[in-house]
């Protein structure tokens, strides 16, 4: 039976490519959603035309505690376990100091941290059982932090925390690692500084989505003796990375 993948944010953007390229190494994959369910319905489609029943759609607020326990039980029910976590869900806005309020906090640390928490600890008997991997999406920004972001910034370092820390808890058994993008693609809502980001990357360019899924797939598939690493896909922007 194939193996199975649930990543979350899986609808869109960097989410979707990552379900590609595990579906192409043969996982059968979880799309989770919030809101996106168009996309999360066209990508399932777009999988299973490829792979009949290979891919399906669940929906879940990963801002709710419980929705995110339930998430585990129903991707647990789909294919019978989980051998790739990917946590790759998360929100982003500025929180200047002088305007962030807790519903703020609450809604940059459950999605960054406690959602990833909350998956890793109601999976970690199928993880376990199949010699599992968990990578989880953190960011260049956890150790250099942008300005007037701290609490997405905390959320991402103590994801990092997270990665390394689970790595050794459920070694053996269980691999747990972490990649870092740099600039892959732009926000939504926009940004700025464009031009300022790239002249601070040493390739001098974005990336791509499919660089993130590669990384993806290399950590949850071909790395057998890699765990608690955090790999940054960045062009080299940490080399001389400035905030902004």
């Amino acid at each position: 039976m194939a193996k199975v993948a649930l990543v979350t944010g899986a609808a869109r953007r960097i989410g979707a490519e990552i379900a590609r390229t595990l579906h192409k190494r043969g996982l059968n994959i979880i799309i989770h959603c919030r809101r996106s369910t168009v996309e999360a319905e066209e990508l399932a489609e777009e999988l299973n035309r490829l792979q009949p029943d290979s891919a399906r759609v669940l929906v879940a607020n990963l801002n709710d505690p419980d929705a995110v326990r339930d998430l585990a039980r129903q991707a647990l029910a789909q294919w019978g376990g989980i051998d790739v976590l990917v946590n790759n869900a998360s929100s982003f806005y500025p929180t200047p100091l002088s305007q962030a309020s807790d519903d703020d906090w609450d809604a940059l640390m459950h999605s960054n941290l406690r959602a990833p928490f909350l998956l890793i600890q109601a999976l970690e008997t199928t993880l376990r059982k199949h010699g599992g991997s968990v990578v989880n999406l953190v960011d260049v920004y956890a150790e250099k932090p942008l300005a007037q972001h701290s609490i997405y910034c905390m959320a991402k370092a103590a994801l990092a925390s997270l990665t390394r820390s689970m790595a050794r808890e459920l070694g053996p058994e269980v691999r747990i690692n972490g990649v870092s993008p740099g600039p892959i693609l732009w926000p939504e809502g926009g940004q700025g500084n464009q031009a300022d980001i790239l002249n601070a990357t040493a390739m001098g360019r974005c990336g791509q989505p499919d660089d993130i899924a590669g990384a993806v797939a290399w950590l949850a598939l071909d790395a057998p003796y890699v765990t608690g690493q955090i790999l940054a896909v960045d062009g080299g922007r940490s080399l001389s990375f400035h905030g902004g």
